[in-house]
């Protein structure tokens, strides 16, 4: 499940000041691996482990290999998360099919 994926992700304190670092800037392995006492593969598999889950996204550019923030997976794995676990998230979800049911009829 990729909720399971994007939770397993952000459960490592790294990844975790990975993911504030892109919130800011697009960097390259050699970037990230300057601010962490880690090697580059390291950094490499922590930033793996973030784009299986959908977290992150990277774009190549010669010989470097750029990553940035996956600002809509991020945030709609979140507000689905919190639809989940929200008592009210039940009964306003089922009104919203009801109305959009309604809306094609």
């Amino acid at each position: 499940m990729h909720l399971d994926r994007v939770f397993e992700a952000l459960a490592s304190g790294p990844r975790r000041q990975i993911l504030a670092y892109l919130s800011e800037a697009r960097l390259s392995t050699t970037d990230l691996a300057a601010r962490f006492a880690m090697s580059a593969p390291a950094i490499s598999r922590h930033l793996s482990v973030l784009e299986n889950a959908g977290l992150v996204t990277r774009e190549r550019a010669g010989q470097f290999v750029y990553y940035q923030l996956n600002r809509d997976s991020l945030v709609n794995t979140l507000t689905g998360y919190a639809f989940e676990v929200c008592p009210v998230a039940g009964p306003l979800k089922r009104e919203s099919r009801a109305l959009k049911k309604r809306g094609a009829e």
